[in-house]
């Protein structure tokens, strides 16, 4: 008998036990969780033992599809495995024709017809790339983040990809780390709030090829590596682990995310991907993750260089035993577990629930549903790019940009009349602005600052590169070089700078100077770039400084020297239209610092929410025995929540409805912000706590709430924020969340560094 393609496929869904009916366009919701667990352990009754183990091995793309097929090497391997039905999930597969041709062979040619997850790092967009994830941060503006992460699933979803590894939930406090540039920066409740919105946008309900799942990373400490040294070994307390690096892994699982990957580092001596605490008791056991764990990129392999693992099949016993469901990319599961269960040193068991974990997955997603789910070429065409997207970055981007400094009102510039140079070579680049980890965006098609300028006609302005950043073609999978030497072009830029009324210099890190690998020993001006910056305000100092960067720098020259400061990170497609905007006050910029910014790299890790010592201070200004630098303030350049705007917001009238609460009491707090600028603008009013006294010691300042507010010229606006004991629990000397009694204050401001304050107790 010959059967159509259609036949094939669902005789294959049939076979296994789903009768699921005919195959529809979208999802069904899956009408319970005991249905969809009858569904799971039907399917699973059907599987032999090597079609389970097959189901926790995800293989890298290894194969041009529209080539023959793969007749030896490793291609060849992975090839008769996927027809085997031994794959469950591919790795950087991305077009819906690639895609389709291997979500065809699992569920047309392979005995189950279990379908594949595709996953694919969309960090910050997948053709359409919207600021980095730290950029975003600086936004505070949680609709927005959502809106973002759901824009790039969509995109995503339309050249067939269902998976992301994103969000990036890593706590992290110091700078060196390129992985800042991933993450939402120093702060837990923040970070939490992040989390949050980033997962259910990329996840919505699943309801159609616009939801990606998504995935918390790195679980767990990965950002705390010594020395900022990229994988490099962590060493941390339990208090720490808790109270700061947990928080946003914990929010991500309470929104729904469904899966998790773990970190390369060690903890405690055990590395991450063969840790239990952190797998089976922390995410699986406390928190009561329902979905699964997949490994960071050949991580179960990196146990054997760590010294935890004999060998391969040694460190695939350890990872699967430790909870760690899926593996990336080492071959581990796939070549050893089946032998390690009839050795018996694992149990069938455990590979049982690992597969129904990640078939419970699939069947959330859709995929037994309609397995080509995220396969329609026509939509692909539509979707892939759309005007809409490129509005959305746009604005998404004006939003992150932070103002440092603005001395004088140099900015906003004025829209006539006026001579400009616009110096750096980071000004005419068009694909730094990307930034890292934009791996399916192509090269030059993000919008320059020089064309942002341009479209600004009523000026003259003047372009001159002055100094080369970045030398070569640099590439995501190899260092960048930097110009050290070269600097040719300074007198055209002197030249230039001389003869303007303002001079607009861009200057920073190339886009491929931060993200993964990337970590930095000195985090200024990369190059030549200080010394132009020098020579430039030597024959002008009217200078407005546009930082392009994917980490907090230490800029302390600049702060003392340049009237004019403006971050604008790594901004994405639309970088160059949003800093013009923000440049000609078209947009009033609102974004606060996600991190603290230090004086000096010798101070990292420097963060806001650090805790007092025995010595916070001296009263004698000649003592030295404080904890203190004998050459440095100990004070950051640019403090955690900190942003100007063209606007001026005063704060007044710090009220507490109650001086004190008690259980299940609460305690309003309301403040009065009045715009006493001359234009409309918007503030991020941020309320911080201090627990004086606890069963272990608590930091100076903890951030526990945040509103946006938009006020006209001299308008005011009442914010009221809520403290109950929720606000102050935190994970004690009893070893669990909890609020303990005792004295605290509140301060509310406009960063972390300016607020009005007040005192209040929780009695039990």
């Amino acid at each position: 008998m010959i059967l159509t393609k259609k036949k094939q496929l669902v005789m294959a869904l049939v076979i296994a036990g789903l009768h699921l009916g005919s195959i529809t366009a979208q999802t069904k919701p899956v009408a319970s969780a005991v249905i969809l667990d009858k569904k799971v352990t039907s399917l699973l009754k059907k599987m032999t033992l090597e079609e389970k183990v097959g189901q926790l091995n995800q293989y890298n793309g290894f194969w041009d599809v529209t080539g023959p097929s793969p007749q030896e090497g490793q291609a060849a391997k992975k090839y008769e495995n996927l027809k085997k039905g031994l794959v469950g999930s591919m790795l950087n597969v991305k077009g819906v024709k690639e895609v389709r041709t291997l979500q065809k062979i699992a569920v047309e040619q392979t005995r189950l017809g279990i379908p594949l997850l595709f996953g694919f790092d969309v960090i910050h967009g997948y053709k359409t790339i919207s600021p980095i994830p730290l950029a975003e941060s600086a936004s505070w503006d949680l609709q927005a983040i959502q809106q973002s992460a759901a824009m790039a699933a969509e995109e995503a979803g339309a050249v067939g990809i269902n998976w992301t590894f994103a969000p990036m939930v890593d706590v992290s406090r110091d700078a060196r780390w390129g992985r800042v540039m991933e993450g939402a920066g120093e702060d837990p409740y923040l970070g939490s709030l992040i989390a949050k919105a980033r997962v259910i946008g990329f996840q919505g309900d699943f309801s159609s090829n616009k939801n990606i799942l998504a995935c918390a990373k790195h679980f767990a400490g990965y950002a705390f590596a010594e020395a900022g040294r990229d994988y490099n070994t962590v060493d941390i307390g339990e208090s720490t682990l808790q109270n700061i690096v947990f928080p946003p892994f914990k929010a991500a699982v309470d929104a729904g995310v469904r899966t998790f990957m773990n970190s390369f580092n060690e903890l405690d001596g055990i590395p991450a991907t063969g840790n239990a605490y952190l797998q089976r008791k922390i995410l699986k056991g406390d928190w009561g993750f329902q979905g699964f764990m997949v490994s960071d990129w050949g991580s179960i392999m990196e146990m054997q260089a760590h010294g935890y693992a004999k060998d391969l099949k040694h460190a695939a016993e350890l990872a699967i035993n430790a909870g760690s469901d899926m593996d990336m990319e080492s071959s581990a599961y796939v070549e050893h577990l089946v032998q390690l269960v009839r050795e018996g040193k694992v149990k069938e068991s455990t590979i049982d629930e690992a597969v129904k974990r990640i078939l419970r997955t699939k069947f959330v997603l859709g995929l037994f549903d309609n397995p080509y789910k995220y396969c329609d070429e026509e939509y692909e065409k539509a979707t892939v790019g759309k005007p809409e997207f490129h509005q959305q970055v746009l604005e998404m981007a004006k939003k992150s940009i932070v103002l440092l400094k603005n001395n004088d009102e140099i900015l906003p510039l004025k829209k006539s009349g006026q001579k400009i140079a616009l110096i750096g070579a980071l000004a005419a680049d068009k694909t730094s602005p990307l930034g890292s980890w934009r791996i399916a965006a192509d090269d030059n098609t993000a919008v320059s600052v020089l064309e942002g300028l341009q479209a600004y006609k009523d000026n003259q302005l003047t372009y001159a590169k002055g100094a080369d950043v970045a030398l070569g073609e640099p590439k995501f999978v190899f260092e960048t070089k930097i110009n050290t030497t070269d600097k040719s072009g300074f007198e055209e830029a002197i030249t230039a700078a001389k003869n303007a009324d303002v001079v607009v210099m861009v200057l920073g890190e190339h886009g491929l100077q931060s993200g993964e690998g990337r970590s930095r020993t000195d985090i200024g001006l990369p190059g030549v770039q200080q010394e132009l910056l020098e020579a430039i305000y030597a024959v002008n100092p009217k200078i407005v400084l546009v930082l392009n960067n994917g980490r907090p720098l230490a800029l302390p020259w600049a702060d003392e020297h340049i009237p004019a400061i403006v971050e604008a990170w790594q901004l994405g497609t639309q970088s160059g239209n949003a800093i013009a905007q923000v440049l000609y006050g078209d947009y009033n910029p609102s974004g606060k610092l996600p991190m603290t910014f230090p004086r000096n790299v010798a101070q990292v890790p420097i963060y806001y929410n650090h805790k007092n010592t025995g010595r916070p201070s001296s009263n004698e200004p000649e003592s030295v025995f404080w904890s203190h630098y004998i050459d440095e303030k100990n004070a950051p350049l640019y403090p955690f929540g900190y942003g100007l705007s063209y606007s001026k917001f005063d704060y007044s009238d710090l009220k507490l409805s109650s001086p004190s609460f008690t259980t299940n009491g609460k305690i309003e707090v309301s403040v009065t912000v009045t715009n006493s600028g001359k234009v409309a603008g918007k503030e991020v009013v941020q309320m911080y706590i201090r627990d004086l006294f606890a069963s272990v010691t608590r930091p100076v300042l903890e951030l526990k709430g945040f509103e946006m507010i938009e006020l006209q010229p001299n308008e005011s606006k009442k914010v009221v924020f809520t403290i109950d004991e929720k606000t102050i629990e935190f994970y004690t000397a009893n070893a669990k969340w909890e609020a303990e009694a005792g004295d605290f204050k509140v301060f509310v401001g406009g960063s972390s560094a300016q607020t009005l304050q007040a005192d209040f107790q929780f009695a039990q």
